[in-house]
């Protein structure tokens, strides 16, 4: 270990509660001048907590925390990144209605001489700051809320990594990234100028990438701080979750019902980024969906729960032809969309979590429109054991929980909401192996039941393990379907880059 002379940052004795909940339970650690430290713990081990203390949103119960030598008490984001730590979220805190220039100069945009803001200066200068950190195929001018999800997570590492900040925080920042390469070469030259990086992530491929060190915490404490070239991939699992841990397991067994009516079946669907596609997904399947970024998928879930407006083709949902304007229309029918962003789709932020989860069967729990508690929590409680969601969370906000424990909470929704075919966009991003593992046991328990899931990842590990059959998209239409014997990484990232027998589908298509 270094001298504490060399440290930027020192973190001691943080204590954090929410309730009766222990965040945060008397944790320590330094950060290093110049180093890239891993920050690693299953959910709820108390990441995100310690992530919104350094960054302001929070403040500790007890402890202290020095930067450079001083004591540093943030009063809020703006007031932590001015003293020298900057964070890029997860959950990302762009403002959508504003465009990628107005967001990267929040909340001090300059002014001109007659104390406005000249959108147009505003833009030069944000292309000059994009342009700086390798980033060319984002248009300052557009609006947030246009830009698909990856693009938005590097626009939030930007306006970090802008304000050149003596600490950057990096909280799970390669989950919406189809270029790691590209972040990974960012934290390689902010190293090498001085910045220190606390790394959040539950990929060991990128702590090996980046870290020198690692701290794990479980249940609000710190349980291990070594060099990661002397920790084995048994002793991080072994530490993140008091037991031995194995990210992926074996491939799961078909419960496809192919007696059975199809539970949706779409032929020759066109719309706002959806070309001519076509598929049938039978109850018991898993139907995968495999695509880079921007080549229909997000359009193609939409499209399915009425978020967008069909133009041609038709949908079938167990063998009727249906009309769906609307979520609330795709639900009355049995399907569900959990959508890939929790934070601003999937969560209402001033409710409870068990208010969260019962908001689909509400009346059930009510009488003369007030609500009975007792009788809400009994028809929360039927659904939360199927996704592993502890009964403790339930009366706590549901800003309080951690990223994994939320997305549970949007998957347990979904279940109440009595959905037969689950349509999963992305739902691991950004969770630990412990979270991925519960999603997992979900899954295969629908499908065991009789329900249906149309599933899209980024992470093709999963596309390969869990599922039947492997739809892969390529602009906007379907490039190939790989059956469960053919599925594999190679296969789906040769038909997602345009590839089929060693040509580009559209060199295929002139000859």
């Amino acid at each position: 270990m270094k001298d504490s002379a060399h440290n930027v940052l020192d973190f001691r004795s943080v204590s954090k509660r929410y309730g009766a909940t222990v965040a945060l339970n008397d944790v320590s650690f330094e950060l290093h001048s110049g180093e890239v430290c891993g920050l690693l713990g299953e959910n709820g081990a108390g990441k995100s907590t310690l992530v919104k203390i350094l960054s302001g949103v929070v403040m500790p119960d007890t402890g202290s925390i020095e930067l450079r030598g001083a004591l540093f008490k943030p009063k809020g984001i703006v007031d932590a990144r001015a003293a020298g730590i900057a964070t890029a979220f997860q959950e990302l805190s762009l403002i959508p209605t504003l465009s990628v220039a107005a967001n990267l100069f929040l909340p001090r945009p300059a002014l001109n001489r007659l104390g406005l803001v000249s959108a147009r200066s505003l833009e030069r200068d944000a292309a000059a700051i994009l342009e700086s950190h390798g980033v060319t195929d984002i248009a300052p001018g557009r609006l947030v809320e246009e830009l698909p999800l990856g693009m938005r997570q590097k626009v939030e590492i930007v306006r970090a990594l802008r304000h050149r900040p003596a600490v950057l925080v990096l909280d799970e920042a390669t989950a919406a990234l189809s270029d790691r390469e590209w972040l990974f070469k960012l934290v390689d030259d902010v190293v090498g100028k001085g910045t220190s990086v606390l790394y959040i992530s539950h990929k060991l491929d990128e702590i090996r990438r980046l870290c020198q060190r690692c701290v794990i915490l479980r249940n609000g404490r710190k349980v291990l701080e070594s060099e990661v070239a002397a920790m084995s991939d048994e002793t991080i699992f072994t530490s993140m979750a008091g037991r031995s841990v194995v990210e992926i397991s074996e491939k799961t067994s078909s419960a496809v019902r192919a007696d059975a009516a199809a539970a949706l079946e779409v032929s020759h669907l066109r719309g706002p980024g959806v070309e001519d596609v076509s598929f049938s997904l039978a109850p018991g399947e898993i139907l995968g969906v495999a695509g880079l970024e921007g080549h229909g998928q997000s359009s193609l879930f939409k499209a399915l729960v009425g978020l967008s407006t069909v133009r041609e083709g038709t949908i079938s949902i167990e063998g009727k032809a249906a009309s769906v304007r609307s979520p609330r229309a795709a639900r009355r029918l049995g399907m569900v969309l959990v959508p890939e962003e929790r934070k601003s789709e999937g969560l209402f932020h001033d409710l409870t979590t068990q208010a969260n989860i019962s908001l689909p069967v509400i009346d059930r729990a009510s009488r003369f429109h007030l609500i009975k508690g007792s009788a809400e929590r009994r028809l929360v409680e039927q659904v939360t054991p199927a996704v592993s969601l502890a009964d403790r969370f339930l009366p706590l906000g549901i800003n309080a929980l951690s990223g994994g424990n939320q997305q549970k909470a949007v998957l347990a929704r979904a279940l109440m909401a009595g959905a037969r075919c689950l349509l999963l966009f992305d739902p691991t991003r950004g969770v630990d192996v412990g979270a991925k593992r519960n999603i997992y046991a979900m899954m295969r328990g629908f499908v065991r039941d009789g329900g249906a899931i149309l599933f899209y990842s980024t992470e093709l590990d999963e596309l390969v393990q869990l599922c039947d059959r492997c739809l892969v998209l390529y602009r906007n239409s379907v490039a190939g379907e790989l059956g469960h014997e053919q599925l594999s990484q190679d296969r789906i990232l040769s038909l997602a880059s345009g590839y089929r027998n060693g040509l580009r589908q559209s060199a295929a298509r002139e000859a």
